[in-house]
């Protein structure tokens, strides 16, 4: 999703943000809880899943999960398809888009169902829209510094409740993209006045 389309998609408010919590980073690591919510911070979905592999305890160092939590939760077969019908009903918004995408990719594979995120067009990474709009740039870089979720929260006045839990850190990506709007609003409305 394009810088302008993102801020269309925001605009529009119509969309759905989406977060996971995974077994780990690398490229075989596994959603083990996802939720989503609507641009009202309505729940669409919020569930553990069970993965294929056992939870690193690194990972439940994070996130709090555990494998018992996860034993009698869906496994990501159960839920793919349903969650590939939601997901593709509107605009997408995540906070690190590539990395829950990635992670979505390899649950499925692992899993033996059809990527879901490969359907899955209308995407828009709110981590690097907010990079931009907190404006700290890196030279070495050459790129605006990525903020961790829970600091973006917290510059844009967000309570920071439940990191590191999916449906916490939807509405916490929600908090952000609903201040970036208004912000962009008043700057709108203060450069060209009110025209109605």
């Amino acid at each position: 999703m394009a810088n302008k389309r993102f801020w269309d998609v925001i605009k529009s408010g119509d969309f759905f943000v989406i977060d996971t919590e995974t077994t780990g980073l690398g490229d075989d690591a596994e959603v083990c809880q996802i939720a989503v919510v609507d641009n009202n911070g309505r729940t669409v979905l919020d569930t553990y899943v069970r993965p294929v592999a056992p939870i690193p305890a690194e990972a439940t160092h994070v996130h709090g999960i555990t494998n018992e939590m996860v034993e009698k939760a869906p496994g990501w077969a159960e839920i793919h398809v349903f969650l590939g019908a939601v997901l593709r009903q509107k605009p997408l918004l995540v906070y690190n888009a590539a990395y829950d995408l990635r992670i979505m990719s390899s649950s499925s594979r692992k899993a033996g169902v059809h990527d879901i995120g490969k359907d899955i067009a209308d995407v828009g990474c709110v981590m690097l829209a907010y990079a931009e709009f907190w404006g700290d740039w890196n030279d070495f870089r050459r790129s605006y510094r990525w903020q961790k979720l829970s600091d973006a929260a917290r510059q844009c006045g967000v309570g920071v409740e439940n990191a590191h839990d999916a449906l916490g850190d939807c509405l916490m990506t929600l908090g952000v993209v609903k201040h970036m709007a208004n912000v962009a609003n008043a700057e709108t409305h203060d450069r060209y006045g009110d025209k109605s």
